[in-house]
């Protein structure tokens, strides 16, 4: 089995789109209108209209109900990221830079839709000391 996508249902599908691209850095492949896929490195996230599910799986998702899933996005730079974000006027910031029990430096974002979405960076390993 090979994890593939997470999917997010919107009735926002341009800000969220624009979002995540902005995010991430990678520009989206839009397959349809209103389906598109930003495609990074292990997995694909993949953003749709809400009409969409309703015109194919009737209830099957509702747009921005989201309350358990956190999206996580490993990135160089936190606070770099996190900058961009709030210049562009795109973030609405849940937890500053912050550095968290287990070494990772990590900030909460929402997106246009309330999910919460973590940027981080993992620690850089101390020099191996010489015996």
């Amino acid at each position: 089995m090979k994890f593939a996508s997470v999917r997010l249902v919107t009735q926002q599908f341009e800000a969220l789109l624009s979002f995540y691209s902005l995010l991430s850095g990678t520009a989206a492949t839009r397959l349809a209108d209103g389906f598109a896929e930003v495609r990074l490195e292990g997995v694909t996230l993949a953003i749709s209209e809400e009409r969409l599910v309703k015109l194919f799986n009737q209830g099957a998702a509702t747009a921005a109900s989201n309350r358990s899933a956190i999206l996580e996005f490993e990135v160089a730079d936190v606070d770099g990221t996190l900058a961009r974000m709030r210049d562009e006027g795109r973030a609405e910031v849940v937890m500053p830079a912050t550095v968290m029990p287990w070494g990772n430096r990590s900030a909460l974002l929402r997106d246009p839709d309330g999910s919460l979405v973590n940027v981080f960076s993992r620690p850089v390993a101390p020099p191996a000391q010489a015996a």
